[in-house]
């Protein structure tokens, strides 16, 4: 069997599924050119490079071909699909992820997929992309994307990056004891995605916000993610036939970000909810042109903040009232800027952030990333993490080495509440952790352990405790992209 066959088909990554259809066909018998041209969808000149690649091994007659009979064997391996998980205990399996995942968030836009749904996903991305060796990256995935396709497909790799640190844990979880290789990942879209995610991925999927808003944030990162023009990103959308209007103002927004509908599958995806678009939406298979990338940084910077129908984050949400922030302002003595985690924050001198518009998990983040300076944090009174004793005590426990917390409740009319962080002055591992959480998660816990010892460690030694201590897969990471339990985790293994 020609090395150059295996090449080419390496060569065309997710897409040499049609040609592994040519290949097979191929194997069969003799094929006329347009033959197979027309029964696989191929164009010309692919199945023309593919008989190229065969050489020797493609025989030819009267504008004829087939692949030479002592190679067939070894062609057809390399042509078959591999062998399928039956669907029945596919089903099986997703109903089980169904029964684990979190509530839906209603402030968040969630609605659950169905298991069939689940199924006819993943079955629709193995039969259309050559999957094995692949990266699949989810821009969220409340739907179990990934471990609906990762279970079909255990030789596929997916991301998931989410704002919902429950999800995150979660699939987290349950992908590790199914023994998938799926990795997670927290970002809010809006700040932007954890640089290790940038340009990684083969295919994303998303099934986003259906505001415009939430459509164009979503595509855009999914473009940022993919990593060459030849991916593809497979979105989940649907629009009430009683308001047309809103699917053009989507559908707009889709082709403002210079992407081609390759495909549009309708009724694809059905939900249980979503009454209001028939508890179904569409599948729509995009492809970038040459100035996705270019319009997608433009889309990104262009973003307002709302962009869900319900909640903090909605299009129609209000400001924050004056009086809240004005008890921040008392409590903290600097006015409120907006608040950032993606990047390390410099101040020399308090700060104070306007976290009003929280779904949850902004308070711990922005703290992850402050400064060892006093930091103040306006939130919902009714905030998981200020609610009550348990949220607070979680909070503190986290961020114990680095600061402080003291929790101001029942502000402003009863409606808010505003967190106050004190550095705490004692250096530790935790604290170096805690403090400079934008490094490389090894880099700066080699370092924290060095300085702990006085120097006595060698960088060595001190990059083989830290090999032991840490999951292999967070040590290339930033710590502040991490979800929370594995923030937990590794500090818990630092002391």
């Amino acid at each position: 069997m020609a090395d150059s066959v295996t090449s080419y088909l390496a060569a065309r990554g997710v897409h040499a599924r049609p040609l592994r259809a040519v290949l097979g066909l191929l194997t069969e018998g003799w094929h006329s050119l347009d033959d197979l041209v027309r029964t696989t969808a191929v164009p010309r000149r692919s199945v023309q490079e593919l008989l190229a690649a065969l050489g020797e091994d493609a025989e030819n007659e009267a504008d004829s071909w087939r692949v030479a009979r002592s190679g067939v064997d070894g062609y057809r391996a390399l042509a078959a699909p591999r062998p399928d998980i039956p669907d029945a205990e596919l089903a099986a399996a997703y109903e089980v992820y169904l029964t684990g995942v979190p509530t839906p968030s209603r402030a968040l836009d969630h609605v659950q997929a169905d298991a069939a749904t689940m199924l006819r996903r993943a079955r629709w991305l193995d039969q259309t992309y050559d999957l094995a060796g692949a990266r699949l990256l989810c821009v969220g995935d409340h739907d179990l994307t990934a471990l609906a396709v990762c279970t079909l497909r255990p030789e596929l790799s997916a991301t998931v990056v989410d704002v919902d640190e429950r999800l995150l844990e979660y699939v987290d979880r349950t992908a590790a004891a199914r023994g998938l290789d799926i990795q997670c990942r927290y970002a809010d879209f809006r700040f932007g995605l954890p640089p290790s995610t940038v340009g990684t991925a083969d295919l994303v999927f998303t099934d986003p916000p259906y505001t415009p808003e939430g459509m164009r944030l979503f595509l855009a990162r999914a473009i940022e993610s993919l990593r060459d023009p030849d991916g593809r990103a497979i979105v989940a959308y649907g629009y009430s036939d009683r308001t047309p209007a809103l699917g053009l103002k989507v559908q707009q927004e889709i082709q403002r970000l210079g992407l081609v509908f390759e495909a549009v599958l309708p009724a694809f995806n059905r939900y249980h909810g979503a009454q209001a678009v028939g508890s179904a939406s569409d599948l729509y298979v995009l492809q970038q042109t040459s100035r996705s990338s270019r319009l997608a940084e433009s889309a990104v910077r262009e973003l307002v903040s709302g962009i869900y129908t319900h909640g903090p984050q909605s299009i129609e949400a209000g400001g924050t009232p004056p009086a809240a922030l004005a008890e921040l302002t008392r409590l903290t003595g600097v006015a409120p800027t907006v608040p950032s985690w993606t990047d390390p924050v410099r101040a020399n001198g308090p700060v104070a952030y306007d976290l009003t518009a929280d779904p949850g998990s902004w308070l711990a983040r922005v703290l992850l990333a402050g400064p060892l300076e006093t930091v103040g944090a306006l939130v919902a009174n009714n905030h998981p993490s200020v609610a009550d004793q348990r949220g607070q005590e979680a909070l503190s426990a986290l961020l114990r080495g680095k600061y402080t917390l003291t929790y101001h409740r029942s502000l402003a009319a009863g409606r808010h509440a505003v967190v106050l962080a004190t550095p705490v002055p004692e250096d530790s591992i935790r604290r170096t952790l805690l403090s400079r959480t934008h490094g490389k998660l090894a880099n700066i816990w080699r370092e924290a352990l060095i300085a702990a010892s006085g120097g006595t460690l060698t960088k060595r030694e001190a990059r083989d405790q830290v090999t032991t201590l840490a999951p292999a897969e967070d040590l290339d990471e930033r710590l502040i992209d991490l979800p929370l339990h594995r923030i937990r985790t590794a500090l818990a293994a630092a002391e």
